[in-house]
């Protein structure tokens, strides 16, 4: 560091020579390198006074007080701060206004310390985004795991073979063209899968409980239980049943090709023995749907004896494997398994025939719901107008179905159909389209109800 004198007057040689008022108290900061240079103050005492020329040797201060100059050596810092320089100016406060030539003194001096601070700046290498796996605490991050190979990541979508097309015009043409054209599906085949994506949706939790009920005889309650669990069946992944829980001989297990005579009275009785799907197996029945029905006892005064205690008996075993739980109950609201029935009941199926009593019960049967503390269950069953005769019915559809959309969620139509008619073994596959088309309709809506309770 170097005092200059600022003034014209003195012309002799006592350089580096501060007024005896001066002092000097900077701190000057120069990163060079890797030294941090520190410098700081210059004495400020009277006993200086007195400094003659022989105190200047060569443009050097002799002094008996000490000027301390620091040294700190600091580490080298990365920084993106780019150079700066600064200039510091520290004004000593001067003792004198004027300048004595018989004194070595200098006054009103001014010190300007230039500050050169440069950084040594090192970029830090961008890190590659890469896809890695395996290694990545070994350093070995070019390595990729076998799990990367995604079809997404390596198939060409150009080079991928659509599924062939189904419809009649669409099949045509990509026949005759040598699958080189390919249309997609016709309007009926989407329109039929898109139904079978409603009717597969999954839900989550347990076992889902709908009951089929009618306060009537002979409007097809049972007809309705077996295409419904067909069609659900038919379309999704888990498993589905069907009980026959009527104490007056039902006939559920006579809609389906039956293969054993086993009851609901040998789960009953086997209940606590049940260690696996195999046990339950070999006592329902199942259709080509891979539908499983449970069938009701066939000797009226044994099938009498089946309680509400032996309802819920079945219904616990059964809930442990099988997500849909159909209940064929028997005719009217009042008997012996209802109050179970209903307790367990998720969704309501209610069955209409098309005559003006038929649907009277119906409704009357909603307003027994309502009354007896099952508001929500009515308000969210799904209403079936049964047609089991031939011919035009007596009745108006259109006001059949408004007045119970006014007390129903959803109304569904199931036509007349003569496979259905004989009293047989229902074959799903040889159903009329449109039967096939409403129970399928019939079961997307019961899968769509019951997952927006569950949500």
């Amino acid at each position: 560091m170097t005092s200059k004198n600022n003034s014209d007057a003195h012309e002799d040689d006592s350089l580096g020579v501060l007024d005896e008022a001066a002092s000097l108290d900077t701190t000057a900061l120069g990163v060079l390198g890797q030294t941090a240079q520190v410098s700081v103050s210059l004495p400020n005492s009277a006993e200086d006074d007195d400094l003659v020329d022989d105190s200047v040797v060569d443009g050097e201060i002799a002094s008996d007080e000490e000027i301390v100059i620091g040294v700190i050596e600091v580490p080298l810092v990365e920084t993106d701060a780019p150079q700066v320089k600064a200039s510091v100016e520290q004004d000593a406060a001067p003792a004198a206004s004027e300048v004595d030539d018989s004194d070595d003194r200098v006054g009103d001096d001014t010190v300007v310390a230039d500050l050169v601070v440069a950084p040594v700046v090192r970029e830090k290498p961008a890190e590659a985004l890469t896809a890695k796996r395996f290694g990545e605490q070994q350093g070995q991050s070019s390595r990729e795991t076998a799990d990367l190979l995604t079809s997404d990541r390596l198939l060409n979508p150009s080079q991928l073979t659509k599924p062939e097309p189904e419809g009649a015009w669409s099949h045509l043409l990509y026949t005759i063209s040598g699958r080189r054209i390919n249309l997609g599906d016709g309007k009926r085949a989407r329109e039929r899968k898109a139904l079978t994506a409603r009717i597969s949706s999954p839900f989550a939790g347990g076992a889902r409980f709908v009951p089929v009920l009618s306060r009537k005889g002979g409007v097809g309650k049972t007809t309705i239980t077996a295409l419904l669990g067909m069609a659900l069946a038919d379309a999704r992944d888990d498993r589905v049943i069907a009980v026959d829980a009527n104490p007056d001989r039902g006939t559920l297990a006579d809609r389906i090709l039956r293969t054993n005579d086993k009851s609901v009275r040998d789960l009953v009785r086997i209940q606590a023995e049940v260690k696996g799907f195999h046990d339950i197996s070999a006592i329902v029945a199942r259709d080509t749907t891979r539908l499983d029905v449970l069938a009701s006892d066939s000797d009226p005064r044994v099938a009498e004896a089946f309680s509400d205690d032996d309802y819920r008996d079945v219904a616990r075993v059964a809930a442990h494997y099988y997500s849909m739980v159909l209940t064929d109950t028997g005719t009217g609201i009042v008997h012996s398994v209802m109050g179970a029935t209903l307790d367990l009941a998720d969704q309501i199926v209610i069955v209409s025939g098309l005559s003006v009593d038929e649907a009277r019960l119906a409704s009357e049967t909603l307003t027994w719901l309502e009354s007896n503390g099952y508001e929500a269950q009515a308000r969210n069953a799904i209403i079936v107008l049964n047609q089991s005769t031939p011919g035009s019915p007596l009745v108006r559809l259109n006001e059949l179905e408004a007045h119970f959309r006014t007390r129903a969620k959803n109304v569904v139509r199931m036509p007349y159909d003569t496979h259905i008619a004989g009293g047989g073994a229902i074959v799903f596959t040889s159903l009329q389209p449109e039967t096939r088309q409403a129970a399928r309709e019939l079961a997307a809506l019961l899968v769509e109800g019951l997952r927006a309770k569950a949500a």
